[in-house]
């Protein structure tokens, strides 16, 4: 099987830790494809996101062996990145990216000050 750019990263991963992570230490975690290395998922953010990525970590969970009456199943390959991007490049998927004031009065323009009389 010939995982293609697209193939590789499954989207970001949605919790508080990683929405954590990404806005205190400016990390992106994705779910990536279970047969995808560091290079393959640094060459696909770099080409799908335009970016230069600075590191790559990846996190394999190996799925639950459980008992379905006498036989054992084993569960899921799941494999998560924790991708750091160099100075100047940023990645904002759902609006996780810490942003200062300035920048987000940018994209949501001011805050409406009108007082009620």
């Amino acid at each position: 099987m010939d995982l293609t750019v697209y193939d590789i990263i499954k989207g970001p991963v949605l919790t508080d830790k990683a929405y954590t992570i990404n806005k205190n230490l400016k990390k992106l975690v994705l779910r990536v494809h279970p047969k995808a290395n560091k290079p393959l998922i640094k060459e696909a953010l770099e080409k799908l996101f335009n970016v230069k990525v600075d590191s790559v970590r990846v996190i394999v969970s190996k799925g639950k062996t459980r008992r379905v009456g006498k036989f054992e199943t084993c569960g899921l390959l799941r494999k998560k990145a924790i991708v750091t991007l160099k100075e100047g490049h940023s990645l904002d998927l759902l609006d996780q990216a810490g942003m200062t004031k300035v920048a987000e009065e940018q994209v949501r323009g001011p805050k409406d000050k009108t007082t009620r009389n």
